[in-house]
Order: structure tokens, then sequence, then C-alpha cells
């Protein structure tokens, strides 16, 4: 079986291998819930800056602070299925993608606080000196509108896809992790998180590179 490191140095070879002649590398890392994208973007993130020798060189950025406010989705009745593609503020997290490209001054973005269940506004911070900035999110690839334009702004894209047995039992622990009964783990799984998952699984473009554990 392939390890994280391993799956971490073929990105990584991919960012090398990338013609960016000193840009800004902006590197999409998408997959279902509890496929592993973000520990492998968090780890990415850690040895570039690592190699670098500088904690600034790539910076990580999550989907998840582009979360809409719970005051919001109770409003549209949506609540009940938060981390469904429409309860995100996608136009806003095209448009920062969209300035990544250009870093001529430093870049604020949204970060999402699990224990507050809450978006902090201008909680992440992107210099202008950053030479990689790895996006991570179940929906980077979808290919539905509007989603679909995200594509076009990586400059490397990675998709993880694991079975749906395996996000189940990741999920279910997950939620376990966070102190819920086992009868809301599953009830939560099976209404909400898997059904994001399938939506991932079958209607995201093809990556530069496909991870399936």
């Amino acid at each position: 079986m392939i390890t994280l490191k391993q799956h971490m140095h073929k990105v990584l070879d991919l960012i090398d291998a990338h013609p960016h002649q000193g840009k800004r590398i902006v590197v999409g890392i998408s997959g279902p819930p509890g496929s592993g994208k973000s520990t492998l973007a968090e780890n990415l993130v850690a040895e570039l800056n690592r190699k670098a020798g500088d904690d600034s060189h790539a910076v990580l950025l999550p989907m998840d602070g582009y979360h809409l406010e719970n005051s919001v989705l109770t409003a549209q009745n949506m609540l009940h299925r938060k981390g469904a593609p429409q309860t995100f503020d996608v136009t806003g997290l095209i448009s920062l993608v969209k300035r990544l490209h250009e870093p001529s001054e430093p870049l604020y973005f949204p970060v999402f606080d699990r224990t507050l269940d809450t978006s902090l506004p201008d909680a992440g911070e992107i210099n202008a000196q950053t030479k990689v900035v790895v996006v991570e999110g179940n929906y980077l690839l979808l290919h539905t509108t509007p989603w679909n334009e995200l594509k076009t702004l990586f400059d490397v894209t990675v998709s993880i896809a694991p079975s749906l047995a395996t996000l189940e039992r990741r999920l279910v622990d997950r939620w376990l992790h966070h102190g819920h009964s086992l009868e809301t783990a599953l009830a939560r799984v099976q209404k909400n998180d898997l059904t994001n998952a399938r939506l991932v699984l079958n209607n995201s473009s093809q990556a530069d590179l496909q991870i399936s554990n």
C-alpha cells in the first residue's frame, strides 16, 4: 500500500515539474469528506516549507473557511445539509483563487473554527512572497457550474478517491471522536456525509494525479 509520504512526494514532483518560471504555483487537492485530503495538504505545506527553510514559502488555504454562516443556512432551511456545495460561498472562493496569481500584496482568507462552528474572517494570510498556495476542499474539481471555474485556476490538481466503505468507516469514527453517539454518527454519515461523498466521486473532473486509497 502506498503511504502518505509517497503520495506527498508524487505531488512534490508535479510541483517541481510545473513550468512556473518563478511565479506562484496554486495547487488544488480535492476529495470527498474523510478522504485524507486535509492530511495530505497539511503535510505537503509543511514539507515545502521545510525544504525552503521558510515558514511562509507555502500556505494552506482550506475551502472550509467559505462555509456560509449557520444563520444564513437556517434562513434557507439548509442547516441540515451543511457541507453540501450549496452551503459554501463559492463566488468568494473563486474570487480569492483568481487573485492568488497576482502576488503583489498580502491576501487574507476566512478560516473555519470547528469548535465554534463558524468561519473567522481574515484569519488566514498569504503574503506577497509566498511561492506555493495549496487549496484543499471537497468540491474543487466539480464539473458543475460555478465550481468548474476553479479547475482552470489551478496549476496542479490532485484528487483523492477512497472507496465508499472506507469513507463511511472514517466518517463514523470522526463523529464519534467529536463526542457524538454511534446512532447520531451513523445518521450524520448516511444522511449528509455520504451524499456529499457520492457527489464528489461521481461529478469531479480528472486531476493531474489521481489517488485511490
